[in-house]
């Protein structure tokens, strides 16, 4: 690992101007490329306090061994050498988007004597036109198959082309009136460029006057007696408007924009983009990247436009770009986009009307695909095999953990403190065993001391359950080999709160122990590892909590969020595990996991706290009786002030429940009254009060 400053440039050197830099390893590999305005003082930035670097960037130039820049006259020079080197050297630390798919075109060969249509996937070409990407390419397919009744052009491959010219007969599209015939000179080479260039131009957007001339021709065919003819046009033009259907209608017709939007967590992020041509939507794509480097919405929305756009020119890069936040220089990439069209491209985020609204779509779809790609990396057999052996290997066990149970803590400034407890078996989550706990042994702000409770509980519960069923082991003779449960069994702690699980599924080669009415024990199974959401200091409250129990056979470890460390008990130096690491990964899924448990938990006990009254301490009164009583007063302050006679007349209340109402309401303080933050007005609770 390198010291930053032994690299660093001297004072004077970096000048002042537009340019890009690159960072480089010891073996002068490219490891990360950037751009700035302002060189010095953007490199000024890497060579400060490792401390006060995010971790990536702090992460990035320790790996560095030197830094090298190239002066450029312009900003718009910059980010075009910028995503030149990105291509050229893929550095390691920038974010590099990848489809999740090979998204299908459909393409025309303009670059030929004959130009053919026909479904293309891969790298563009140059003098080929391009439309989508579409999701199927049966979807592109059916659209060809509907235009060619209008727009004949030739769609068979270059051998069935050859082979047409030498025995003088077409292939059966050109019988059956969907292909012109070139190949038998039925059309000129020029009439067949015009054919393709009119497909083109109503896959471009351009639908109205070509089903104007068609139903014109129609009835012109039809005012001369020409049925047929005018027949055939009529299904021509009832096609054209099917494969138009096939798109739906989002904005004005005259619209030509992209729609990207943006789904992101702290690890990863997904990019979708719609083509709106003609104010249809073309064409879809979407992207997934690794977060390797600081980089915040802007950022991800500048790499996009990089990638998307970096080898585009003229039509395909449209009027109107739409993103859910500018770049960091939204000039200057505005500027890159136009010279790549030839003309003003507009770089902004929607505001309002139907273009806000088709950009939440596009959001929707951004957020499915990034859960989507969780989904299918974590339900992979085979990674999740591989990842438990990386985590075993890392770790130092002498088997894959089976079974991991993560512990986390979540509260609000120190009030409704919970912790909760998940459990992931063959690199699955098992909802089933999920567990949630309240902090009761002291009152604050401790995620040391409330990790620490919450291992003592729940191991202290799975020692309460090797005893009762009688698999406790008496401790051994001084001298004699230690186990895990080798210490009598600890006194029992509260039960976790939340309603007993459903029986789970058996776990295969082990039958489940189970209650005497058949459910399975709570805390019956100890996990082959046990993670902490946290660092060294809770790292040591569990493992003190173990050592407490005298259970030892259960490897303990936390993960840290900062720098996504793996911390091991008494050791100083954390084992960092690399970023591809299919181990790391789960382990940040079982992690993110936990969190999200306890923190639903923890929401949900703060929201029932503030919904609560006075009416729920008082004995024997359910929810049918609370709701009687408010709707006879018609708030909680008039129940408040309310005699014991006058809360005797409300059905259903006898005279006993009256008195004990107004005694809660007695002994209970008075709410504070609610204020209106935007005028200072307090407000009364004469139309229904707090909620029961």
């Amino acid at each position: 690992m390198a010291d930053p400053s032994s690299y660093r440039p001297k004072p004077g050197q970096i000048p002042d101007s537009p340019g890009v830099y690159k960072f480089r390893d010891e073996h002068r590999r490219v490891i990360y490329v950037g751009k700035a305005k302002n060189l010095r003082q953007r490199l000024a930035n890497y060579f400060q306090d490792l401390a006060g670097l995010h971790p990536r960037t702090r992460t990035m130039v320790t790996t560095a061994a030197s830094v090298e820049w190239t002066v450029v006259s312009t900003e718009v020079e910059a980010l075009q050498l910028e995503y030149s080197w990105i291509k050229e050297f893929d550095p390691r630390f920038n974010v590099k988007y990848r489809d999740d798919k090979s998204y299908p075109y459909l393409a025309v060969t303009l670059n030929e004597q004959f130009p053919r249509v026909q479904v293309m996937r891969g790298a563009k070409k140059k003098g080929v036109r391009y439309f989508g990407p579409y999701g199927h390419a049966w979807a592109i397919r059916e659209t060809v198959d509907l235009m060619l009744r209008v727009f004949p052009v030739r769609t068979c491959s270059a051998g069935v082309f050859k082979n047409a010219e030498r025995t003088g007969r077409p292939c059966l599209l050109g019988y059956i009136g969907k292909c012109s015939a070139p190949c038998v000179g039925r059309v000129t080479p020029e009439e067949h460029r015009d054919l393709a260039e009119d497909f083109c131009d109503f896959m471009a957007g351009r639908t109205g006057t070509y089903i104007r001339r068609l139903e014109k021709d129609m009835t012109d065919a039809a005012e001369e007696m020409e049925y047929e003819r005018a027949a055939r046009l009529r299904d021509d033009a009832e096609a054209l408007k099917r494969a138009m259907e096939k798109s739906a209608v989002v904005l004005a017709d005259a619209t030509d924009a992209d729609l990207i939007a943006v789904a992101e967590d702290e690890l990863e992020a997904a990019v979708q983009i719609f083509h709106v041509r003609g104010g249809r939507v073309r064409g879809q794509r979407g992207w997934v990247t690794d977060k390797v480097e600081a980089v915040d919405t802007s950022g991800l929305v500048e790499h996009a436009l990089q990638q998307l756009y970096g080898e585009e020119s003229g039509d395909a890069v449209p009027k109107e770009v739409l993103v859910p936040a500018l770049p960091e220089d939204p000039d200057s990439v505005s500027q890159w986009l136009a010279d790549r069209r030839g003309s003003q491209v507009s770089l902004r985020i929607p505001q309002r009307g139907d273009k806000k609204d088709l950009m939440g779509t596009v959001q929707r779809n951004a957020q499915q695909a990034l859960g989507l790609h969780k989904t299918k990396r974590a339900s992979d057999l085979t990674t999740r095999s591989r990842a438990l052996e990386e985590i075993a290997e890392a770790l130092g066990l002498g088997t894959a953990p089976l079974r991991v149970e993560c512990f986390d803590i979540s509260h609000l400034q120190g009030d409704d403190v919970v912790a909760s407890m998940v459990v992931f078996e063959d690199g699955l989550a098992r909802k089933s065993e999920y567990r949630r706990f309240q902090i009761k042994g002291f009152e604050g702000q401790d995620d040391v001391r409330s990790m620490h409770e919450v291992i003592g509980r729940r191991f202290k519960r799975y020692l309460q359950e090797k005893e009762r069923t009688g698999e406790w082991e008496e401790p051994p003779a001084p001298g004699g080999p230690a186990g895990a449960a080798t210490t009598g069994p600890a006194p029992g702690g509260p039960a976790p709160t939340g309603p007993v699980p459903a029986v789970p599924d058996d776990i295969p080669g082990r039958e489940e122990p189970r209650e005497d009415d058949g459910r399975p024990k709570r805390f019956a199974y100890p996990p082959q590892l046990l993670v902490v959401d946290g660092g060294q200091p809770q790292v040591a409250a569990a493992k003190r909590a173990l050592d407490e129990l005298g259970i030892d056979d259960i490897a303990v470890c936390g993960l840290a969020k900062r720098l996504e460390e793996v911390w091991l008990p008494d050791d100083d130096d954390p084992v960092v595990l690399p970023r591809s690491s299919e181990g790391l990964y789960l382990l940040q899924r079982i992690r993110d996991e936990a969190h999200r448990f306890a923190i639903t938990y923890q929401r949900a006990k703060r929201a029932k706290r503030i919904r609560s009254s006075p009416l729920d301490d008082v004995p024997g009164l359910g929810d049918t009786r609370k709701h009687a009583l408010i709707k006879h007063f018609g708030s909680v302050k008039k129940l408040r002030q309310a005699t014991i006679d006058q809360i005797c007349e409300v059905p259903g209340i006898g005279r006993r429940t009256a008195e004990s109402v107004a005694a809660a309401f007695a002994q209970a303080a008075p709410a504070a009254p609610a204020v209106n933050t935007a005028t200072g007005e307090i407000i009364e609770e004469d139309d229904g009060g707090s909620s029961t």
